[in-house]
């Protein structure tokens, strides 16, 4: 089975797109600000995906692909990102596609994803937004790389993490369904996110849930009763090869998509 979602790209532009469709003009400037001033909101706010589905193989535990992403250094909320996760009516673990900003599956509205892009690691497990996706519905979003803001006298610098040798990583995620009121089914998800480790605290106080081969594996696999376990693996990334360079502000803007936004710029 495919995942569906509503969206297929949720820039501002003329046409009316995803979960901006109904929006009150509160909401809409609202949701503005969160996809297009995100040196405001919570991290993790961007990240970029440029590996092909055969290299995130090699690095994640990926054991069937039903979605092929394309090249995107500048993935902002609401849109949609590839996530490896565990289906009850599929084999095996599936790269497919989610929606970026969960709704949970009790809620009424739909707008309620745009605030939901993040989840706090240390308490996602009590929340009643993802307490059952954290029980049931875990899932990896495969990353080359994602942004934060560092806090400076007059302004904000959008900088940029990724591995030093180059490689993807996974980031732990919650996904959820929900049924709209006309029946069409959407998927979506949400980053976990943690304290910062110390070498990037310097920048920003929290990151994204960074787990490293086995750890992916547990997340997605692990007892569903077994809550110290999965907590266990909601911690700061522990090692040296994560790097971090200034890129230009540009970026702040979703409809700036391309290779010159992860290129470094001085400081």
């Amino acid at each position: 089975m495919r995942i569906y979602t509503s969206a297929q790209n949720t820039e501002f532009t003329g046409r009316s797109s995803s979960i901006l469709d109904d929006l009150s003009r509160k909401d809409f400037v609202d949701a503005y600000a969160l996809i297009h001033f995100p040196k405001d909101r919570p991290m993790c706010g961007r990240f970029a995906l440029f590996h092909d589905a055969a290299t995130l193989a090699k690095y994640l535990p990926v054991e069937r692909v039903a979605f092929s992403p394309q090249p995107r250094y500048n993935i902002a909320p609401t849109q949609v990102v590839a996530a490896v996760l565990c289906l009850p009516e599929e084999s095996g673990r599936t790269l497919d596609v989610l929606q970026w900003g969960l709704v949970p599956f009790w809620a009424k509205d739909v707008r309620m994803g745009s605030r939901m892009i993040n989840a706090r690691a240390e308490t996602a497990a009590q929340k009643p937004a993802y307490r059952a996706a954290f029980k049931h519905r875990r899932c990896v979003l495969p990353a080359s790389g994602y942004y934060e803001w560092k806090k400076q006298p007059y302004c904000k610098t959008p900088h940029y993490f990724s591995m030093v040798d180059g490689r993807p990583f996974g980031m732990a995620g919650l996904w959820e369904e929900w049924n709209s009121p006309d029946g069409e089914l959407l998927h979506t998800c949400s980053i976990l996110t943690t304290e910062a480790s110390p070498g990037i605290a310097a920048i920003h106080h929290r990151m994204p849930v960074i787990l490293g081969a086995e750890a992916q594996l547990c997340w997605l696999e692990a007892d569903p009763e077994d809550r110290t376990q999965i907590q266990y693996l909601l911690k700061p990334y522990p090692r040296d090869d994560l790097q971090a360079h200034p890129v230009s502000t540009q970026m702040n803007a979703a409809k700036w998509d391309d290779p010159s936004c992860i290129e470094p710029v001085l400081n």
